[in-house]
């Protein structure tokens, strides 16, 4: 289809109570310098139910327009709803681009969107730039296993639609929402959502793990030697208030649960602090973590890799700094 508009539109996830997922508020910051080099306003997208707090949040993080869709049908995602109800929106309004978080839902949505427009989706990017003179956006993501990054365009049609990883990118500070409103009611039958949410289960057997929001993430890797050798990892992760992260080599070792897992085929963080036990530094986990404030590495082998992108950097055995470590920040918090 063709674009009636330069806007760049932003997807903004909400949970099941109405607020904003941090991905979609992350991807307003990168938004509003694309949307500035295309020459068009930077537009959120809020699909849900009970919307207020995700339109607000929005608004306060530099959206210029809200788009939104409220009702009873959005309250928890499916694809069949949601598909239906921003392909509508494009229709309408025809931005020429669109960002949307790598998530689970994000994964999904995102290819059905991109086929039922007949345009290209670029999948699970880590960097975003644009030719101001073409408008063609410049979507970089990993290729090859991680080995090589690559960069895609998309010149013959629009919207040009790509999803971004969560924790890329940092959430602007907070201002004043002035951003226009519009609400727009777009009903999906019942009979047409072939999927419902039966139970929410919010546990998952005690793996219910946020690293994308932690402000602080410990991580064991192959260094570890095991699934006991969690334990100084876990107690340095309680002493700073943070989570627990893994590698994926620990992942696959069968040591610790996915949910954990950092890097490619885990999750992307950008914590203020993130502490890299026994971990060497494939470029798989570099990717998922490169963008952390503060960067710590403990590594028994001085040539590790991790090194490379560490702000401070300790040569040592793990089993011998962590207690010491933990020990110390127990004593400055007592």
């Amino acid at each position: 289809m063709e674009a009636k508009t330069k806007d760049l539109w932003v997807l903004i996830e909400t949970d099941p109570d109405g607020s904003a997922k941090n991905v979609g508020l992350e991807l307003l910051t990168p938004g509003r310098e694309l949307a500035g080099k295309q020459g068009g306003a930077l537009v959120a997208v809020v699909i849900g139910s009970k919307t207020d707090a995700a339109v607000k949040a929005a608004s306060e993080h530099g959206a210029d327009r809200v788009i939104v869709v409220d009702g009873a049908e959005y309250a928890h995602y499916s694809t069949d709803a949601y598909t239906a109800a921003l392909y509508a929106l494009v229709e309408k309004y025809g931005p020429t681009s669109m960002l949307i978080g790598a998530t689970n839902n994000g994964r999904d949505l995102g290819p059905r969107l991109s086929c039922r427009l007949k345009t290209g989706l670029t999948a699970d990017c880590t960097a975003l730039d644009i030719d101001a003179d073409s408008g063609n956006v410049a979507w970089t993501r990993p290729a090859f296993g991680g080995n090589l990054m690559a960069t895609i365009l998309c010149p013959d049609h629009r919207p040009q639609i790509g999803t971004v990883r969560p924790g890329v990118f940092k959430k602007s500070e907070t201002a004043q929402g002035k951003a226009e409103i519009l609400r727009e009611t777009i009903s999906v039958p019942a009979e047409q959502i072939r999927t419902q949410v039966l139970e929410l289960i919010r546990d998952l057997g005690g793996q219910n793990v946020d690293l994308e929001g932690a402000e602080i993430i410990v991580s064991g890797g192959r260094g570890v030697g095991g699934a006991e050798g969690f334990a100084p990892v876990r107690a340095l992760a309680e002493a700073l208030g943070g989570v627990v992260g893994a590698s994926r080599a620990a992942v696959d070792s069968g040591w610790i649960a996915h949910a954990h897992q950092v890097g490619q085929t885990g999750k992307t963080v950008g914590p203020k602090l993130y502490i890299a036990c026994g971990i060497s530094g494939a470029i798989q986990h570099l990717a998922g973590m490169s963008g952390s404030d503060v960067i710590v590495a403990i590594n028994k082998d001085p040539d590790a890799p991790i090194f490379d992108v560490a702000d401070y950097g300790v040569v040592g055995d793990l089993f011998e700094v962590l207690p010491v470590l933990t020990a110390e920040i127990q004593k400055l918090r007592a």
